[in-house]
């Protein structure tokens, strides 16, 4: 079945949303969160796209940008192969780490601008990650208050204006924009590594690189998580199928 065309921005400004394949952690510490931002500078400078918010979010992160010389397939090809270089190689992994395709929704007027980077920079506290913007280190909120960092911020300055941004960047609404998805499983897959991460104290993404023996009995803790399937575990782990359903029936 064909891809649907994404919508085009008349602005060229775009609200994205990358993340993990599977729904599977891609931030696992502060090291990865500051790579992250490294590449994601150095790709701004090379294809010269304005970066207007940004929000790093354990399993997906939330950008809000004006293309360049470069389209968006091609700026994110370029930090995607970078990070997940990097990622795989300090964990010792390989194969994907994004979903295959990144998300994205035209931001075509200076109202609905102003409501995406307050949506980006209040995601921590709505996800229950700390209880105020400020206390969020992964995100361009304190880029915009400390006039520092790789956020581009007057843009968003001359329409919200500098002395009333904090107050509206801190208003409370129920504000909907590009969100993620839940799947109709009874329990999400980020549920399902929460919960084998809470269980075993491994990270769900290094459980194919245990030894066998250790391998089986972590799969076997996690089959006996209510409402988890094999094909869910599959999916999480990165273990076959055929794999756990053998584990399954020992």
């Amino acid at each position: 079945m064909p891809r649907n065309a994404r919508k085009k921005s008349a602005s060229g400004i775009y609200h994205i949303m990358l993340r993990g394949i599977n729904r599977q952690h891609i931030f696992e510490d502060s090291e990865d969160n500051n790579k992250f931002l490294y590449i994601l500078s150095d790709c701004k400078a090379i294809s010269e796209f304005q970066l207007y918010g940004y929000c790093l979010m354990g399993n997906h992160i939330h950008l809000l940008i004006k293309e360049g010389k470069e389209g968006l397939d091609l700026i994110f090809k370029r930090i995607g192969a970078r990070y997940v270089y990097w990622y795989n190689r300090k964990y010792k992994r390989c194969g994907h780490l994004f979903q295959d395709r990144f998300k994205s929704e035209p931001v075509d007027s200076d109202r609905y601008f102003t409501v995406v980077l307050r949506y980006i920079h209040q995601n921590p506290v709505v996800a229950g990650l700390c209880d105020c913007i400020t206390n969020y280190k992964w995100s361009s909120y304190n880029d915009y208050i400390k006039r520092a960092g790789i956020a581009d911020y007057d843009f968003a300055f001359e329409i919200i204006g500098k002395n009333n941004f904090e107050t509206f960047m801190n208003e409370v609404r129920n504000e909907k924009c590009l969100e993620i998805s839940s799947p109709s499983n009874h329990l999400t897959d980020v549920d399902v590594i929460n919960k084998i991460e809470e269980i075993t104290k491994i990270n769900v993404n290094m459980i194919q690189n245990e030894p066998k023996k250790q391998r089986d009995i972590i799969i076997a803790s996690a089959l006996k998580i209510n409402g988890i399937s094999i094909r869910q575990l599959a999916r999480v782990t990165g273990i076959t199928t055929n794999m756990i359903w053998r584990i399954s029936n020992r």
